[in-house]
């Protein structure tokens, strides 16, 4: 048997390994990975709830007269352009904030496993130091393996728009069969495409953050490592994915329904014709509990499957680069428990 001084043997990991190495950091290192997601994406609620507010204050007149119009009259355009200009605003400071926060997750992630994998304690702080410094790397390897992706994507939209095209032009007896087979046949060889991609870039966040690589170096250093074992690592990564899915339901759940029981309290006291400020406060319980759902869940599905995409670069430079000696004399195992 390979010696394990962490969370994983020292040697070609199993399904069973990786998995129980994933829940293993969960268990011992828990703390710190938590603490890290819950300061990150409270941070970004909080940015969003002050960019929510600052923009509902600028708006409010606006809103006022759009919700007094009557089912007969048009939205004036000086009411209706500022109310969209701030929801837009809104909406790209929320993704910009998450982002951040996402891509600080995925490198704290790696972090954390770099001493979970040979058995060494680590503080908040350390991870989270080590984690900030890896952001640039982790964020462009992340939007460049999602540029990559979305060009078959893409295509795969063009060529289903083009299938329904076909359809209703054959309907209208001017169609061609031609075109629905193309569009087809586009759809089905775009989508596995995509797929093929992402996996295959899979694992750049990790190695930009245990190698210090740059993103484009990562993502080559991804490609290489999964090559041959590509069937494997999709099967992992879909089974963490869906792992993480259930969980992240499971949790929403009962603020889901604490929401609904909420919403409908507040809803009782609404007047035939509420202003907004009105609306906002008959909503407001059913929004707070829904946002700590997300927020709690997100916590889970930010952390488990870049655990387990974590490992999988592990595993696989123990199998093609003979990493697990390294790691052995890193934890300082005996040497007689190193063969």
């Amino acid at each position: 048997m390979p010696p394990q001084p962490g969370v994983i043997p020292l040697g070609p990991l199993r399904l069973g390994d990786i998995f129980g190495g994933a829940f293993a950091t969960l268990g011992r290192y828990g703390k710190q990975l938590l603490a890290v997601g819950a300061a990150l994406y409270g941070g970004a609620l909080v940015v969003v709830g002050a960019v929510v507010a600052i923009a509902y204050a600028a708006v409010a007149d606006h809103l006022d007269r759009l919700f007094a119009l009557t089912e007969y009259e048009d939205p004036a355009a000086r009411d209706l352009t500022p109310v969209l200009v701030a929801f837009g605003v809104v909406w790209l400071l929320s993704m910009l904030s998450m982002l951040v926060a996402t891509a600080v997750v995925y490198a704290a992630v790696p972090v954390v496993l770099q001493e979970a994998v040979l058995g060494r304690p680590t503080t908040f702080s350390a991870v989270w130091r080590r984690a900030w410094s890896r952001v640039p790397a982790v964020i462009g390897a992340v939007l460049l393996t999602g540029l990559i992706t979305f060009v078959p994507m893409l295509l795969a939209m063009g060529a289903l728009i083009a299938c329904i095209i076909g359809a209703v032009t054959m309907d209208n007896g001017g169609g061609s069969a031609a075109l629905i087979v193309v569009g087809v046949l586009c759809f089905l060889a775009c989508i596995p495409l995509a797929v093929w991609l992402w996996v295959k870039y899979s694992l750049a966040p990790a190695a930009a953050v245990f190698e210090d690589q740059r993103p484009v170096a990562s993502m080559h250093r991804s490609a290489t490592l999964i090559r041959g074992d590509w069937w494997r690592v999709f099967g992992m990564t879909m089974l963490a994915g869906m792992i993480a899915g259930v969980a992240s339901y499971l949790i929403q759940l009962p603020f889901s329904f604490l929401g609904m029981f909420t919403g409908m309290l507040g809803s009782a006291d609404l007047s035939d014709d509420p202003n907004p400020t009105a609306v906002l406060a008959a909503v407001s319980g059913y929004v707070v509990l829904l946002v700590l759902g997300q927020l709690v869940s997100q916590l889970i599905v930010a952390v488990f499957p870049p655990l387990v995409t974590g490992l999988l670069y592990v595993d696989r430079r123990i199998r093609t680069e003979n990493l697990a000696p390294v790691l052995a004399q890193a934890a300082a195992v005996p040497p007689q428990y190193t063969a």
